[in-house]
């Protein structure tokens, strides 16, 4: 029982020390990747000339901004349940197709995503408006039972459903398992944007 009891503090310097020194394209992503997260953001709310930022950089600390910049925008796209949300789509769209080194190819995914927005703003809405009838009317009927099962009769009795907790939860996962299947497919395209080289 003669070994050393070692403190969390020096467990962590051991993996430290096997791990090595980190490279030099690590440092530069550490220090130029976030300068370009926070130039997107900046892009996203603001009229910002994100070519013109992007030339104060070159070399490989431009493309530790550029992968920054994409990361960002990029994350930024999701379905348009709103306004806002397409507004920030068009934005984020322009942004990434300035980034990209072939725009052909670009410009052949975003028009897939545009697909996917029109299917899901269209059909995607009526869905959501049926399968929210199905369910309140659902709700209403097991409800009425459980009433008359409780209290017997319950004749004008008017619950209203859309204000139960259990509804609204119902709704919540119903609502999500229908833009799950869009979700994926926007989550495919945005693969293939990562993949298609910056400039």
């Amino acid at each position: 029982m003669g070994e050393e009891i070692k403190s969390a503090m020096e467990i962590a310097m051991e993996k430290v020390e096997k791990l090595g020194e980190a490279t030099e394209e690590e440092r530069l992503k550490w220090k130029y990747v976030p300068e370009g997260e926070k130039l997107a953001a900046r892009y996203l709310k603001q009229n910002l000339n994100l070519l013109a930022e992007l030339g104060k950089y070159d070399g490989k600390s431009k493309a530790c901004v550029a992968e920054g910049i994409q990361e960002v925008l990029i994350r930024n796209i999701d379905l348009p349940r709103n306004d806002v949300i397409r507004k920030a789509n068009r934005r984020a769209l322009e942004g990434i197709k300035l980034l990209k080194q072939d725009k052909v190819a670009a410009e052949n995914v975003f028009s897939r995503m545009r697909r996917v927005f029109e299917h899901y703003t269209e059909q995607g809405e009526q869905q959501r408006k049926q399968a929210y009838e199905s369910l309140k009317a659902d709700f209403e009927a097991r409800l009425q039972q459980a009433l008359r099962q409780q209290m017997g009769t319950v004749a004008g009795v008017k619950i209203d459903v859309e204000r139960q907790p259990q509804f609204l939860e119902e709704w919540r996962r119903l609502q999500a398992q229908l833009d799950s299947q869009y979700s994926r497919l926007l989550d495919e395209y945005k693969q293939e944007l990562i993949a298609l080289a910056l400039g």
